[in-house]
This record gives structure tokens, sequence and C-alpha cells, in this order.
């Protein structure tokens, strides 16, 4: 049975770098949940999808293949043979996400691929219902948080260093917040604090340091 450690928390929380050092500290798999709602979100708007009709997005859903491969300690996804790279990553994918995030059917899809996964090995997982609808069972489960002007400042550092910074603070800050609201609020696997899982606010702390808090919290047998 592959052990799973399973990290929610908001945008800009730090979910993505300490996941994936994690993961390279315990040789544990990173997967990124969030680029497979943003991999159907990708192809949702290059097929032309009205995003405002459910019925739209169920059915073109059911016909995106995502191909997960592990790779160099993390899952790789791919569509057509195609990897998606920074095209899952820009402004207008950060602002339909949500909507066809919030849909039923696709989370379905997402957790049946993210389940399917236990494959492979040991994972790190992160994204937003990890803790709550996907491995609920899991022993290791983490909250990461941090205040909005710090994870702004994240977003926003990340974006002008991968060269698609088009934003101001201000306006990073905005999108996240309106992205909170969205998926706390939303009707199926919303985000939220699972109950047992060790919240770790890191508005004040160095990534090493939240690294730290979440081996130093996992089962002994897990940091061998």
């Amino acid at each position: 049975m592959s052990n799973v450690i399973a990290i929610d928390g908001p945008s800009g929380a730090g979910k993505s770098s300490v996941s994936r050092i994690v993961g390279r500290r315990l040789g544990y798999l990173h997967v990124d949940s969030g680029a497979l709602y943003r991999i159907m979100t990708w192809q949702c708007l290059v097929g032309g999808v009205d995003l405002e009709s459910p019925s739209a997005i169920h059915a073109f859903a059911a016909t995106v293949e995502i191909e997960c491969r592990p790779e160099d300690g993390h899952i790789a996804y791919y569509v057509k043979g195609e990897a998606p790279g920074e095209r899952i990553r820009t402004p207008e994918i950060n602002a339909n996400a949500s909507k066809v995030a919030r849909e039923k059917p696709v989370r379905d899809i997402v957790t049946s691929l993210l389940k399917g996964m236990t494959r492979f090995g040991n994972l790190v997982v992160e994204g937003r219902d990890i803790t709550t609808a996907v491995f609920p069972e899991s022993p290791a489960r983490f909250y990461l948080t941090a205040s909005a002007e710090a994870r702004a400042r994240r977003r926003q550092k990340e974006e002008v260093e991968k060269g698609i910074a088009n934003q101001s603070a201000e306006a990073v800050k905005a999108s996240l917040l309106a992205r909170d609201a969205m998926d706390s609020s939303r009707k199926y696997a919303p985000l939220r604090k699972a109950d047992g899982a060790l919240e770790i606010d890191s508005s004040d702390l160095t990534l090493e340091q939240v690294v730290d808090a979440v081996i130093a919290a996992l089962p002994e047998a897990w940091r061998a």
C-alpha cells in the first residue's frame, strides 16, 4: 500500500514548493492535482466550450484523455502525447479554472486519476480537496495557509520568474481572493481544512521551515 502525504490550501500558500521538496527528501512522487483541473480548463478553452454551460463542460470533459507518467520525481501529464507546459499557468487559465473545477463530473474524473496514481508508489499530493475528498484516510494530512498579502507576493514573483507577469500586486491579490471565495463555496468538495489535518501558517516561515514542519509531523516509519 502506498503512503500518501496529502497537502491542501489556497493558492499561493506554498503547496507546490513544499510538496516538491518533501518529495525529493523522502523519495516520494510529487503530484500537482491542480494541474489536472488546469488541463481540463485549457482543453475546454481550446475546444471553444461555453464555460457558463455546465452541461457543455460535462460533455467535453468526458472526452479529454490525460496520460499520467512518473518522471524525475513527479507525475507528468500529457494530452495527445503533448505536455501542456506553461500554457496552463496563464492569467486566463487562473480566471477560468474554478468554473471548470466546480463541476462534479470534472472532479470525479480528476479524483479517479489521482487515486489511480498510487500504483506508481509513495506520493505527496497537493491540492484543495486532497485531505477531504481524495485521500481522507491518509494519516499525513496538512492544510497550508498564509495571509493574502504573502500569497499575492509569492504568486506575482512566480509569474515574473516565468515571464508571464502582466498584473499588479493588487490585481494578483484580488484574483487570489476571488479564487478562494469560489473554491470554498463550491457545492462539490469545497476548499476547507479537514478535521484532523495539521494547519501550518507559512506567512512568516521560510520554505525550509514549512518543509521541516511537514516532515516532522509524518508517521515515523515514513521518515525512515
